[in-house]
């Protein structure tokens, strides 16, 4: 199943428009619970800082997170970097459009070569690790940007199905993701290696999430696989299960999960 192509296609349709991309970033962050989970972890980084606060976007995409942060904490000044240059055309536009031109600031960078140089005050990644290869580069760049009491965000499959195995001889998105997913031992021990100290790692998409993840993003996503003339009927399966979707949403990330297939990991340079 191709995941990131149907999302770039919804990208492309909303490119350049102004209200049709906040209404998509808007739905991105409701029915993606990952969302729900880094947006939590933000807040409990930037409600205690004061002044002027330095954000890198390792990995921005679509930019929806930087906006979010842009909209909410007036206070941060986010530097945006991705590797795909039409990503950061797309999303400086809308930036300018919605007058956040001067806050968020956009490059290509590839971060395992990271060029921004910080000092930053937190470090975002969202969705990104499990696409790089050589991840211990990445956690000693982001390392070398923050400064002293800096935090990084790091929110990436798990090894407990992520990626969508579910089986041995199930792909997945392996042909988007180079690992199916991060143990607990293994992010911390690289993490750790480059110098962080693990503030906090939560387990996302257990139990309730998952099911509001294969009703709200699998099945659709499967359908528009096979022929994305299913987006015409997208708007009327999604009356019908939304509802389902974000109390399941709501569940996952107010209980505490033992187990998921999605990881959020906070951590800071000491």
């Amino acid at each position: 199943m191709d995941y990131d192509p149907v999302k770039d296609k919804f990208g492309r349709m909303v490119k350049g428009k102004y209200w049709p991309t906040r209404i998509f970033f808007a739905m991105l962050h409701l029915f993606f619970l990952r969302a729900w989970y880094v947006r939590k972890a933000i807040h409990s980084v930037l409600k205690s800082k004061v002044g002027s606060v330095r954000m890198l976007d390792a990995g921005t995409g679509f930019g929806q997170f930087a906006y979010w942060v842009a909209s909410k904490y007036p206070k941060v000044r986010i530097h945006a970097v991705d590797i795909k240059q039409t990503y950061l055309d797309r999303a400086k536009s809308f930036t300018l459009q919605a007058g956040f031109d001067t806050r968020i600031t956009y490059s290509v960078d590839d971060l395992t070569k990271l060029q921004a140089s910080g000092p930053y005050d937190l470090v975002l990644s969202v969705d990104v690790m499990e696409h790089i290869e050589e991840d211990e580069k990445v956690f000693h760049n982001f390392f070398r940007v923050l400064r002293a009491g800096g935090v990084v965000i790091i929110n990436t499959p798990s090894d407990q199905g992520g990626s969508d195995v579910t089986k041995a001889g199930d792909s997945g998105f392996i042909g988007e993701h180079v690992r199916d997913g991060y143990s607990v031992e293994d992010i911390s021990l690289k993490l750790t290696s480059a110098g962080f100290v693990i503030d906090q790692i939560s387990f996302g998409y257990g139990v309730f999430g998952s099911i509001a993840w294969k009703i709200s993003i699998k099945w659709p996503m499967l359908l528009l696989n096979t022929s994305f003339l299913f987006a015409l009927f997208l708007p009327f399966y999604y009356l019908i299960i939304l509802p389902s979707a974000l109390i399941l949403n709501a569940l996952d990330i107010s209980l505490k999960n033992d187990t998921g297939t999605g990881l959020t990991v906070v951590a800071h340079r000491p």
